[in-house]
């Protein structure tokens, strides 16, 4: 059961009215690192877990971040209040009150359609979607995934904590910024707290590909570090001579019944290219200057952009009653 206390986590004082700031702070409101989107993923995790501690971790921080979803959306409210009022009351001229509200991204959206109040999008008025929720019901899989969104949460704060001289705002902003660290660390401990936490789940990998590091991308650029080397790498570099991998032919094949086979068989030749046919095609019949090779003629074609540009206007009709 929840009950609302009225009072916020953080404080929120904002200095002036500031539309197009409150529609790039919906980023952590709606938006897929923002503070609906952990809360929900921390909940549905918490609800599912069995290990008494991790559950008690994940419904506190959860609902913690709907506590900082009410101060984001807070400061996001009053941003917008001024421009709410002027137009409620048409008190601004309407060449003011539009510039005012289209000052940067979709404050006009958040003005006219949702009043100033928050609405359930991100900075460019992308609905919210439980797809943001990345839940896989393993403790080693989500709380690594946990610890990674914490982080994309905190360094967004810090790029909205650089758009904004409000200094309210600032210090509202680099509390909920600080509350990512706090939690990654805790999420940090409770992977760590299993014994057996990497790779996760419960199948081992397998020994011959465990180990390897394919250098996959050659040429200028190439670099070594421990990631790539040492006692614990099998390096490949040389990817044609050891492919594939399984000691295969590396094909694909399927096992067909008799009637499939046949009836693959059927299509295959009914469906079969002719190497040695040069049919006439419509690019033949309809090719005209710069076409280049047809089948039975070389139509040509711009030495460079500069040329092309130049045939195109040789070819661009006259206005009526001029030559």
């Amino acid at each position: 059961m929840f009950m609302h206390n009225k009072r916020l986590q953080y404080t929120v004082r904002v200095s002036e009215t500031n539309p197009a700031l409150a529609s790039l702070l919906l980023e952590q409101f709606g938006g897929p690192d923002g503070e609906l989107a952990a809360a929900m993923r921390y909940f549905t995790q918490g609800l599912a877990e069995d290990d008494p501690g991790r559950k008690d971790m994940l419904l506190d921080i959860a609902t913690e971040e709907l506590s900082h979803l009410e101060v984001i959306g807070s400061i996001v409210a009053m941003l917008n209040k001024g421009a709410k009022s002027a137009l409620t009351e048409a008190s601004m001229e309407e060449a003011e009150l539009y510039m005012s509200l289209n000052a940067g991204g979709n404050s006009h959206t958040q003005s006219i359609l949702y009043g100033g109040g928050p609405s359930l999008t991100n900075s460019s008025g992308v609905p919210w979607t439980a797809a943001y929720v990345d839940s896989r019901g393993d403790p080693t899989c989500d709380l690594r995934s946990n610890i990674a969104a914490e982080s994309r949460a905190k360094i967004i704060y810090e790029r909205l904590i650089n758009i904004t001289d409000d200094p309210g705002v600032k210090d509202a902003l680099g509390f909920l910024m600080t509350r990512e660290v706090s939690h990654q660390k805790s999420f940090e401990k409770a992977l760590y707290s299993i014994k057996d936490n990497f790779p996760a789940g419960k199948l081992p990998g397998l020994a011959p590909y465990a180990s390897l590091y394919v250098n996959a991308s050659q040429g200028e650029g190439d670099a070594v570090g421990p990631w790539n080397t040492g006692e614990q790498w099998e390096r490949i570099d040389d990817i044609e001579s050891r492919l594939p991998l399984d000691g295969g032919d590396g094909q694909a094949s399927v096992a067909l019944p008799e009637q499939e086979m046949q009836d693959f068989a059927a299509m295959t030749e009914r469906l079969k290219s002719d190497p040695n046919a040069n049919p006439v095609t419509g690019a033949d019949l309809g090719g005209g200057p710069g076409a280049g090779k047809l089948s039975d003629e070389d139509l040509g074609g711009a030495s460079d952009m500069a040329d092309a540009r130049s045939q195109a206007a040789a070819k661009r009709p006259f206005p009526s009653g001029e030559e």
